[in-house]
Parts: structure tokens; C-alpha cells; sequence
């Protein structure tokens, strides 16, 4: 019983607005000691200002390490989505105060409907993010959310990823990595990919893996 009402003020506490204020202050404040450079953001920048319709993505690893730069773009309004999980809560609400704005669902709860919200709000504000294989993996796979989102939306799919000169990696499903602060933090994006939208399931799997194919070399094993 203890453990339980415990559990529930924690859970409270994460929730708040003090303690999201507070973490997101602190993300910006260790965000601020990395030596960031960002590569090759001009191109699909250009396209976007140009009209064009562009869906980032990474790998769930990778996605914390790229908060801070990302308000860089949060003048195109874009959308990102986050899973209904008390981490995913947390993660919205920081989102939110970076500029983006979070849609939550995933493969297990509310994806149908994220999906939709995603490819319309994609359509409107030319811009948004995905995760290809999270929350929960399995790490190196991408889901074909991604792919789908981007033929509703017409959209070029970019690639991008994260890496640093020295960083912590866990011991979690997708060995989530966070640079050490002061380190040498590298934000590469790839080029744009254009998928024909098919109907023909062998096609889109195909595409799939090779969205895929391309992304694994960013993946740090």
C-alpha cells in the first residue's frame, strides 16, 4: 500500500509542471557545454521554405541528443510523435516547450489515430519528425509507419543522426546513447529520399529496407 501511494506521488512529481520546467532547464543548460556541429541542413531546409513537404527521421537512440538543435526549426511548426508511456509524457512537454508539437500514440496504443493527425498536420506545416523504430524496437528495424506517413503526405523522407566524441551508452534495448558533456557532438542529415506512393506490398516492403539499409550505418551498435 506504502509503495503504491509512493508510486503515485513520483508519478505526480514527473508530471508536474515545476519538475518539467525544471528538466527542461536542464537539458538546455547541458545542452549548451556540447560543441555541436550540424551538417548538411540546407538542402531540405531550402525545399521545405520552397513548398516542399519533409519528414525527418532517426533512430530512437539517437533522438534525445538532437532536443536542443531541433528548436532551430521550431518556427515551421512541426509535429513529432511520442508514445502514451509516463516517459512519453515527460518527453511531449518538452517537445511542446522546444517549439514542436507532440501527437501521442504508438504501435500499441493510439497509432491509427496518431498516424492520421501526423500525415495532416505534415500536409499543412510541410514539416515533421518520426522515430522509425520506436519506442520499444526492436533497435536497427524500420517500422513501416515511416514510410506510410510519408506517401500519404507526399513528402521526402530525411534521414538523420547523432554522434559524439565521447558519450554514456546504456544498457537498454536500443543502447540509448547520451553525449558527455563538453564533447564534440556531430547532427548529420542524410539526403532526401523520395518514395513513389504503391499499393503493392512487395514494393513497399522494399522500400522499407531500403530506408533501412541506408540508415544502419548511423546505428551505433
Amino acid at each position: 500500500m506504502e509503495c503504491s501511494i509512493l508510486r503515485i506521488k513520483i508519478d505526480r512529481l514527473l508530471k508536474s509542471e515545476a519538475f518539467i520546467s525544471f528538466f527542461y532547464r536542464l537539458i538546455l543548460f547541458y545542452s549548451w557545454t556540447l560543441r555541436l556541429k550540424i551538417e548538411n541542413d540546407k538542402d531540405w531546409m531550402d525545399y521545405r521554405r520552397n513548398g516542399g513537404v519533409v519528414l525527418l527521421c532517426t533512430w530512437h537512440q539517437q533522438f534525445f541528443s538532437a532536443i536542443f538543435p531541433f528548436k532551430n526549426y521550431k518556427t515551421f511548426n512541426p509535429s513529432i510523435i511520442i508514445s502514451q508511456s509516463r516517459d512519453g509524457e515527460i518527453v511531449a512537454k518538452i517537445a511542446l516547450r522546444n517549439g514542436w508539437n507532440p501527437i501521442r500514440g504508438s504501435s500499441s496504443k493510439g497509432g491509427m489515430e496518431a498516424l492520421k493527425k501526423i500525415i495532416a498536420n505534415l500536409k499543412e506545416k510541410k514539416l515533421a519528425a518520426h522515430i522509425v523504430d520506436g519506442p520499444k524496437g526492436p533497435s536497427g528495424i524500420v517500422k513501416p509507419g515511416v514510410i506510410r506517413i510519408a506517401h500519404a503526405a507526399n513528402a521526402v523522407i530525411v534521414p538523420f543522426s547523432v554522434s559524439a566524441e565521447k558519450a554514456w551508452y546504456f544498457n537498454s534495448w536500443d543502447k540509448f546513447f547520451l553525449p558527455k558533456p563538453f564533447s564534440k557532438v556531430f547532427l548529420r542529415f542524410g539526403k532526401m529520399i523520395k518514395f513513389d506512393r504503391v499499393k503493392d506490398k512487395e514494393i513497399f516492403e522494399r522500400q522499407r529496407m531500403r530506408l533501412e539499409e541506408l540508415m544502419l550505418p548511423a546505428l551505433i551498435a
